[in-house]
């Protein structure tokens, strides 16, 4: 008989985690743990407090029931939890981790074998300008080509100065840059802001505008001299004509994928194939999961094939991260079969 329980757990950061919406210094994740027989099963629910759609007060009690009424099989409790995502990716991997010959190698490739390895962005975190220089230097030093910095929290000329502090060293061949507004800019200063930073060869911004402004960000992604990625405008859209409708309407020149905030790993398949039929890029990010949601998200992300830098570099924040079998070496995260996971310190 199939049984399943869930277990909460409270991550803490190493240091505090500054964003435009503020400050972390730790992270809710919850556990489902799936059993039959000798067969089991695990699988991050990764929810983020103040973002995620499913952050309400319904929701122990919602992964209680889950729990529950487990018989009902994956499909159907996918299709009855689509108001949380967090869970349905909970759910899709514990499932899948389950089935497997290995509870942790959720997509078999040569990824999960130790054979290949994904490239991904650096993050600098919020903070003053010492603090993100400081950042800034270490990535760089410990190999990553891609730099990811939030931006919208402190002053933008301060910004623009620590861009171009790392502009005048390395070029944009050398260092690609990303940077993630997290829609700290008002629509009416964006176009200008937008301008500013396309002078320092970035890359892409994420989400310069808050989200639900679907007009709003239209007219930036028409006008604007640098490509824009939409990454919180994805959250809370869940039939696939409102998809296609933002998709048409808005019309960016990226998506960004976090699957916890967006219905798991059919959700994302969705997305991907909507930007695909659009010619619009993606690229797959992680939402600050522990290393157990972080793995799945990893190996589901290398199947699908994609050439830019991934947003999988969270596995580092923590003090009481579960330790596992990935390793971020030279800008790549990598999966080595023989390094052993422990579970065992989930409270």
């Amino acid at each position: 008989m199939l049984h399943a329980t869930y277990k909460r757990h409270l991550l803490q950061f190493k240091r505090p985690a500054g964003t435009s919406r503020g400050v972390l210094k730790t992270k809710e994740t919850f556990y489902i743990f799936l059993k039959v027989g000798d067969k089991w099963g695990i699988g991050e629910c990764g929810l983020l407090r103040g973002l995620s759609v499913d952050d309400r007060p319904d929701y122990e009690e919602t992964l209680e029931w889950t729990c529950k009424n487990i018989d009902l099989g994956l499909d159907e409790l996918y299709d009855r939890l689509f108001e949380f995502p967090s869970i349905q990716i909970g759910l899709e991997t514990a499932f899948t981790s389950m089935l497997s010959k290995d509870p942790y190698e959720i997509f078999p490739s040569a990824f999960s074998k130790g054979d290949a390895s994904i490239p991904i962005n650096g993050l600098i975190w919020m903070g003053d300008a010492t603090f993100m220089k400081e950042q800034i230097a270490e990535r760089i030093e410990k190999g990553f080509d891609c730099i990811k910095m939030k931006i919208g929290a402190i002053d933008f000329d301060t910004e623009i100065q620590l861009l171009k502090s790392i502009r005048k060293e390395f070029s944009p061949s050398e260092i690609e840059l990303r940077v993630d507004a997290n829609g700290a800019f008002s629509p009416s200063e964006a176009l200008e802001k937008l301008k500013q930073l396309s002078e320092l060869n970035i890359h892409s911004i994420e989400q310069p505008i808050k989200q639900g402004q679907w007009q709003e960000m239209a007219h930036l992604c028409e006008l604007t001299p640098l490509p824009i990625a939409l990454d919180e405008e994805l959250i809370g859209v869940f039939t696939k004509e409102k998809k296609e409708a933002l998709i048409q309407t808005i019309q960016p020149q990226y998506i960004i994928l976090k699957p916890s905030f967006i219905g798991g790993f059919k959700g994302s398949d969705t997305w991907i194939s909507l930007a695909e039929a659009h010619e619009i890029g993606w690229w797959i990010t992680s939402a600050l999961e522990s290393n157990v949601g972080l793995n799945a998200i990893s190996q589901y992300t290398f199947t699908k094939n994609s050439k830019l830098p991934q947003g999988l570099g969270t596995g580092s924040l923590y003090t009481n991260n579960i330790p596992s079998s990935l390793e971020v070496i030279q800008g790549h995260i990598g999966y080595h079969p023989e390094k052993e996971w422990d579970i065992s310190q989930i409270e």
